[in-house]
């Protein structure tokens, strides 16, 4: 009881902002619903300026720690936006003092924004990642590379204690093959992918099974090719690859906007 009338005081003296999720194309005040950060279901609105607004809810002037749930609400609000506007994603934890704050921002980035707005018209980002099934690789990998094989099975015939090091070279010998697999997979998919985006961000992979994860961003009316693309390698590879494929998603790889509160 008591901690929880120390943070209403807390929330009662803090400071009360404009947190930033979007600039889009518009001079119509709307309102998008209750889905501003922080879980206060704080309504997300535009500020509009010359042809331009801002998408905004009420928020304490405070750091959000980088928690899932903050994350994940700066980036449905901006998704609910992206339904029918094309968005310019501002980066997580912009707040600006107040509504004329943020129309100020608006008129002086005016031409930087606009210019962003129309290279991203009629573009999506769509993202990709594709991960071995380790049952197969591991499997087909002993099928493909006899070498490997052959030396596995020799060693059957021998007990642990006297194989050491015969075991330590097939596990070196299975992870350059294992390598030498997830580069082979990973080059023929973005060769194919590539020339179908306008643009691409091929991000870090963690694990050994993962051999893509990339970030494409592509034109509205390349789009089903592009689908058909992924789903022949999904046929092609389905058997020993996992395939991901998410779209539509905020252009954040292509575009996050760095806007500097203070400097306006």
């Amino acid at each position: 009881m008591f901690r929880a009338s120390v943070l209403a005081k807390m929330d009662a003296t803090m400071k009360e902002g404009k947190y930033i999720y979007c600039i889009i194309e518009s001079n119509q005040p709307r309102s998008f619903g209750p889905l501003g950060i922080g879980g206060r279901a704080d309504e997300l609105y535009t500020v509009c300026c010359n042809g331009l607004a801002a998408c905004v809810s009420n928020s304490p002037i405070i750091k959000y720690p980088c928690r899932r749930d903050n994350m994940l609400a700066h980036e449905v609000a901006i998704e609910e936006v992206m339904k029918e506007y094309t968005v310019l994603p501002v980066r997580f934890n912009t707040i600006a003092e107040d509504e004329e704050k943020v129309r100020k921002i608006l008129e002086i980035d005016h031409d930087r924004f606009i210019d962003a707005l129309k290279n991203m018209e009629g573009k999506k980002e769509l993202e990709l990642k594709a991960i071995f099934k380790e049952e197969i690789i591991y499997k087909d990998i002993l099928e493909k590379y006899e070498d490997i094989r052959i030396l596995k099975e020799k060693i059957t015939l021998h007990p642990p204690e006297k194989t050491y090091s015969q075991r330590m070279e097939i596990g070196r010998m299975v992870e350059a093959s294992l390598q030498n697999e997830r580069e082979t997979c990973k080059k023929e998919i973005l060769d194919s992918l590539i020339s179908l985006a306008e643009d691409n961000k091929v991000n870090n992979t963690y694990g050994e099974l993962m051999i893509l994860s990339a970030a494409f961003l592509v034109n509205k009316d390349k789009e089903p090719e592009f689908d058909q693309k992924v789903e022949e390698f999904n046929i092609k590879y389905g058997d020993k690859i996992k395939f991901k494929y998410v779209g539509t998603i905020p252009p954040f790889n292509f575009v996050n906007l760095v806007i500097e509160t203070g400097r306006y």
